[in-house]
């Protein structure tokens, strides 16, 4: 990784004591990178690149899921496992000031607050995962269970189809 400015979320893994490598992949300032051009662009299988997904319950309550790039979230299943009658995705209008983070550089780590967080079961399939770094073109990769707990979160089925 060339010389960037740590982020908010390898400061939490570091903090944790929590191994991880950091991958670099280009694009233009400002600008969202879909999760399977990540994927292609950090030379990583899809099944092991994550993206975070932020969603509010009907509680008003804000919740994190983290999937797989390729994969999509199954609202009702995603509310069933944060234990609320149902969630929806937060506008992207919303998520600067909800998260600290941008669309296409949003970390399940170092979010201005901890919400509950859940990542999809088939992430423990994988010796490592990678998730945004905080940034737009950055990526972390860690093992998953180390992640997991990193957030304080936990794993369940929430993939659209039985995709997990």
């Amino acid at each position: 990784m060339s010389k960037q400015a740590k982020t908010n979320a390898m400061r939490a893994l570091e903090r944790a004591r929590i191994p991880y490598a950091a991958h670099e992949y280009p694009h233009h300032e400002g600008e969202a990178v879909d999760g399977a051009t990540v994927a292609v662009l950090t030379g990583q299988d899809p099944a092991r690149v994550f993206k975070t997904l932020v969603t509010q319950g009907a509680d008003r309550n804000f919740y994190v899921f983290v999937i797989p790039v390729l994969g999509e979230l199954d609202l009702k299943k995603a509310a069933r496992a944060a234990g609320v009658k149902s969630v929806s995705m937060l506008h992207v209008a919303d998520l600067l000031k909800t998260t600290g983070y941008v669309r296409g550089g949003c970390s399940p780590l170092g979010m201005k607050k901890a919400f509950p967080t859940l990542f999809d079961q088939s992430c423990l399939d994988q010796p490592t995962i990678l998730v945004s770094a905080g940034r737009i073109g950055a990526q972390i990769e860690a093992a998953p269970a180390d992640l997991v707990r990193a957030c304080g979160g936990g794993t369940a089925d929430l993939l659209a189809g039985g995709q997990g």
